[in-house]
């Protein structure tokens, strides 16, 4: 179950990666805010000309700087912290 649930989160944290994304609408935004996140120069420009290639940016690495932390502050939890707690 544990496997299953991992799977799970890993699925869920890129969907919502992809949301706040979204929200980001546009690029100098997009830059802008993954400079706040503590992303440097050139991972946020890169990151930032994706532009609405969704999938492939939640993949790169300027994204994963949202991390699960982040996620958990805006209220997604953690279906296996659920499961094991």
């Amino acid at each position: 179950m544990k496997t299953v649930l991992h799977r799970i989160d890993e699925r869920l944290r890129t969907r919502m990666r992809v949301v706040i994304w979204k929200q980001w609408k546009t690029n100098e935004e997009r830059y802008r805010c993954l400079r706040k996140l503590g992303a440097p120069e050139w991972m946020a420009r890169k990151s930032a000309a994706f532009g609405d290639h969704y999938q492939a940016v939640a993949k790169t690495t300027g994204l994963h700087l949202i991390s699960k932390e982040i996620l958990a502050r805006r209220g997604l939890l953690s279906c296996v912290d659920y499961y094991l707690g």
